[in-house]
């Protein structure tokens, strides 16, 4: 079989096209000699091949020889990713790393605590350069290699666990309503902690000018403008630069929440950079290309949306795997979700042209709702009715309450010095047993059920 890197259009294509059809074949791997999506620890391989059968797979001092393989979209440049690659055979104690994007094949060796370059080609060069890649690791010449004394392995084998094929990948979660005042930043910033309160590893990105979660999870640390630490490095430069300002860079550790989150910050600037992002032809689509780099880092990312139909809602939903639409459930509230669902139809044309399936859509969020009894036993119990008859959208079963606490913990401040900054908690941890908390830990029960991580 011939390899053409032209056919190479995602990262998808680079691991089946390249790893799976061509490269794993020709350098002597059979299906019970490699592995894909395996999870060390912490660490997520795209492809773990060994000189030697190995099932079930352990790690450990007897381990046989073994090959990391990393596959990247044709847009990245590789050398954004050799650090990783340097702490993933460092750590797992493996001799060779093979790094590619399609259009660049290398090849990298462990020397004691870090790796060198010892082979480099282009994805055109392949075929000619294939008995230079088998020499370093096609199957048989790891069997005849003698390597470093695996007893130093760094993760210990308690901590090991493997999974032939994850059974979850990165889930996207966009929290969006056309209409403001729903309730919006309160759901994602207290579902993201509850969310990672269940053990799962959370990115939260603001994608609203008014910046509003970024704010609310407490990354505003300046009440001065000219301290202002946020404006050089947000989610406008994530977006305008293809090569440039990574997510892993770009996101900042909030301990809004414990265990912590971390938050891609929005700024004020955002609104009158618009046109500018608009003008870009990739702009709507470099944030799946972001995001496919810490596909391994996170296993949920939520992203706040603008109240509007504008560039940053597209980016926003062209991104997004599933939708929730947190709604006051009040008149103007319903009647926006026609311009919602209209939105979504037109983004979802958008996606079957690049080949994305249409948004899953988790279901309307009942939010800032009255905790007045009569409303809730009669005036509540119509208007959901009305949401799932008229506009034939279901309603989530978890509810979120107008309550004081979520007031309060919000509007926590700290005083440094003769500044008073905001010092916001979320509500599970401003009053874990509180009614609001265990609302919110209902909420990420149902949505990690509704998306398969549960």
């Amino acid at each position: 079989m011939l390899f053409n890197p032209d056919l190479c259009r995602n990262e998808s294509e680079v691991e089946s096209k390249l790893i799976v059809q061509y490269l794993l074949p020709q350098l002597g791997y059979t299906p019970d000699t490699w592995h894909q999506e395996v999870a060390l620890g912490s660490i997520r391989l795209d492809f773990l091949a060994f000189a030697a059968q190995v099932i079930p797979l352990v790690l450990d001092a007897n381990s046989p020889l073994s090959v990391v393989m990393e596959a990247k979209h044709p847009k990245q440049n590789l050398n954004n990713h050799v650090l990783r690659l340097r702490h993933y055979l460092t750590s797992l104690n493996v001799r060779y790393g093979l790094l590619t994007n399609g259009k660049e094949i290398r090849i990298y060796e462990t020397i004691q605590n870090d790796i060198r370059l010892v082979f480099q080609c282009s994805g055109k060069d392949i075929e000619t350069k294939i008995d230079e890649i088998a020499g370093f690791i096609a199957r048989e010449s790891l069997k005849e290699e003698q390597f470093i004394d695996k007893s130093e392995i760094k993760i210990a084998e308690d901590d090991l666990s493997f999974e032939t094929k994850r059974q979850h990948l990165m889930k996207i979660i966009a929290v969006y309503h056309n209409k403001g005042g729903v309730g919006k930043t309160t759901t994602v910033v207290n579902l993201a902690a509850a969310i990672r309160k269940k053990g799962k590893k959370v990115l939260v990105i603001d994608l609203d000018s008014q910046a509003n979660t970024t704010f609310a999870t407490g990354l505003v640390k300046f009440d001065d403008e000219d301290f202002d630490d946020i404006k050089d490095s947000n989610i406008f430069h994530v977006l305008r630069s293809e090569e440039f300002y990574p997510i892993s860079e770009v996101a900042r550790k909030s301990n809004f929440s414990n265990p912590e989150i971390y938050v891609v910050p929005a700024h004020i600037d955002l609104i009158r950079l618009e046109t500018e992002l608009n003008a870009l032809d990739y702009s709507r689509l470099i944030l799946i290309e972001k995001l496919e780099e810490v596909k391994e880092q996170y296993d949920v990312v939520l992203i706040d949306t603008p109240p509007s139909l504008n560039l940053y809602a597209k980016i926003a939903l062209i991104a997004t795997d599933y939708l929730i639409i947190p709604s006051d459930l009040k008149p103007f509230a319903n009647q926006g979700l026609t311009n919602v669902q209209e939105f979504i139809k037109t983004i979802n044309g958008f996606r079957k042209q690049i080949r994305k399936p249409p948004i899953e859509i988790i279901g309307v969020l009942a939010s800032k709702i009255s905790t007045n009894a009569k409303f809730v036993q009669s005036t509540l119990k119509n208007r959901i009715e009305k949401v799932s008859s008229r506009y034939g959208i279901n309603v989530m079963d978890a509810v979120i309450y107008e309550r004081e606490d979520l007031a309060k913990c919000a509007e926590k401040i700290q005083i440094v010095g003769d500044m008073e900054i905001a010092d916001p908690i979320s509500v599970l941890d401003f009053k874990p047993e509180s009614t609001s908390a265990q609302e919110f830990e209902l909420l990420a029960t149902e949505v990690l059920q509704k998306i398969g991580l549960a």
